[in-house]
């Protein structure tokens, strides 16, 4: 059984900075992709950023140039550092684990950007 729990959310004023953590537990191959993902009110979850086992990255369009994902390996955590946040990043960030062709989530974390 594999479990996420994510850390760091919050409220924050617009222009300031959030790190999100989440930590992995179980049975996890050592080749996968940990991501973030958010969903706001009245609308479709998007991928923010994602890494690989290996390193590789990948960025939403709005994510890129602001946000920063990272992650240990040796933990199983994956890092989101968010910075000059915009109201419109304000939504629920869940914690993503890819393993082959089965997908994990985390219980989710709220981000609220004030203007």
């Amino acid at each position: 059984q594999v479990q996420l729990v994510e850390s760091g959310g919050g409220l924050v004023q617009a222009g300031g900075s959030l790190r999100l953590s989440c930590a992995a537990s179980g049975s996890i191959f050592s080749v996968n992709t940990m991501g973030w993902y958010r969903q706001a009110p009245g609308k479709q979850r998007e991928l923010v950023a994602a890494i690989t086992s290996g390193g590789t990255t990948n960025y939403a369009d709005s994510a890129k140039g602001r946000f920063t994902i990272s992650r240990d390996n040796a933990k199983n955590t994956v890092y989101l550092q968010m910075n000059s946040l915009k109201p419109e990043d304000t939504a629920v960030y869940y914690c993503n684990l890819r393993m082959v062709v089965f997908d994990y989530w985390g219980q989710g974390t709220q981000v609220t950007v004030s203007s």
